[in-house]
């Protein structure tokens, strides 16, 4: 079912796991083996557990260094997600397996209040989420995100949150005391205005516009938000950098930040395909551009040009962005962590 678009979905293949050394496939006794995932692509939860409920990095490219992933996989369905090449590791695909074998982090909360009990431990904010998106349609059944921002409350621990989805508008109660005790940072990922291209660059996630009213109403409740127009995709939407910036002005962002797409791994093969199924005549075209920016090659590992991209093409993007941060958010600012407030187990004990 190469270039066959599935409903819903943003990869249209499954890929085959690099580390695997089988594959899964529904067998039929005429003889006609298909891949399970293309032909029945529901979504499964899968419930696990975890021992190491923070994770570090040290990539200059990333403002925070620890980060929070309550679920591994995205429902979300974003066709470039650089996530969906670490879904390989657990044993699924990086293509609809990455969509639709989602797994439950269910002990998450308990395990990062002991983290935060732990002696010695020092508050570094948290970002949720480093890998998938914490507010994808898995939270709504299992609420982990919200049981995290409810612990990062109780500890006074800060922490920051980015998000493609208006599921974050049922947290605001959680969200605006930690804001009034400046401990939080919230995000909105928005790198389109087209809802035509929403179904199937990134299916399952809100509509700009629904982000954007959520902004408006947090900005109003003085919860501090941001804008990521992430990734910018030359030949797809990076002619909506300033209306993006604009209307995210208008709903009362603070800061914002954009990166340019990567096709690491596995994701360029899902991505090509995409272009392919959607849109043949530009497929080239796109796949030089992007090139363009990393070096010559859409596989970018290099630090600093991975994320914002270098050459002609790249250096248009920043100058577009920059403008248009400096006519829409201009003087404005997040506000600074208050990381003085923590309190652990461990440091109540001590009185």
């Amino acid at each position: 079912m190469d270039n066959e678009f599935v409903k819903g979905r943003g990869a249209t293949i499954s890929p085959k796991n690099v580390f695997s050394a089988t594959e899964r496939a529904i067998a039929f006794i005429e003889g006609v083996d298909e891949p399970s995932l293309v032909s029945r692509p529901d979504t499964t939860y899968l419930p696990i557990e975890v021992k190491q409920p923070i994770s570090k990095n040290d990539s200059p490219d990333l403002p925070l260094n620890y980060s929070v992933n309550p679920y591994q996989g995205c429902e979300h369905g974003c066709v470039y997600c650089y996530a969906r090449n670490s879904h390989q590791y657990w044993g699924y695909d990086a293509g609809l397996g990455f969509e639709t074998q989602v797994l439950v982090k269910k002990d998450i909360v308990r395990q990062l209040r002991a983290a935060f009990d732990k002696k010695g431990y020092l508050p570094q904010a948290l970002m949720l989420s480093g890998n998938t998106d914490c507010y994808q349609p898995a939270e709504r059944t299992y609420k982990l995100t919200r049981g995290i921002l409810e612990l990062c409350l109780a500890y006074r621990h800060p922490v920051s949150l980015i998000t493609k989805n208006s599921l974050v508008g049922r947290d605001k109660d959680v969200l605006v005391q930690l804001a009034e005790k400046s401990l939080v940072h919230v995000y909105f990922s928005i790198n389109h205005l087209d809802n035509s291209l929403k179904t199937i660059l990134e299916p399952r996630t809100a509509t700009a516009e629904k982000k954007l009213q959520v902004m408006s109403d947090f900005s109003a409740a003085g919860i501090p938000c941001g804008v990521m127009i992430a990734p910018i995709i030359p030949g797809i939407n990076s002619d909506a950098i300033s209306p993006i910036m604009q209307l995210a002005g208008e709903a009362g962002a603070r800061k914002a930040g954009y990166t340019l797409v990567r096709l690491n791994g596995q994701v360029k093969e899902i991505f090509q395909n995409w272009l392919q199924t959607h849109f043949p005549d530009r497929e080239h075209k796109i796949m030089h551009q992007i090139a363009a920016c990393h070096g010559g090659r859409e596989n970018d590992t290099e630090w600093g040009r991975r994320i914002k991209g270098s050459g002609p093409i790249a250096e248009i993007i920043r100058q577009v962005f920059k403008a248009s941060e400096k006519k829409y958010l201009d003087g404005r600012t997040m506000p600074e962590y208050d990381f003085s407030q923590f309190r652990s187990k461990s440091q109540l004990n001590l009185f």
